[in-house]
């Protein structure tokens, strides 16, 4: 069987190890997500994204508070969608 290799950032890696690696790092990624909550309150998503982030993309539209018990709170999976997207501001 023929190994097929890939250049990542100079080094010479090859294609199994590449997935291999690329796996065990989404499983982490995965087992602490599935850890959270679904809903964090407002203080926290300033404090994780960002005040002026999280304000912003509340104004424009991208991101929807939820009200519970006097709470403003945001899903965390808008949050963490909006925090990887690259932003424009020109």
């Amino acid at each position: 069987m023929a190994t097929t290799t890939i250049y990542v950032s100079g080094r010479e890696v090859t294609y199994e190890r590449f997935i291999n690696d690329l796996a065990a790092k989404l499983a982490d990624v995965m087992k602490s997500r599935s850890e959270m909550p679904e809903y964090i309150c407002q203080r926290q998503a300033f404090r994780l994204f960002g005040r002026a982030n999280v304000e912003r993309w509340r104004r424009e539209g991208k991101l929807t508070p939820h009200r519970r018990l006097r709470k403003v709170e945001y899903r965390i999976t808008e949050l963490y969608t909006l925090s990887a997207r690259q932003q424009d501001y020109y």
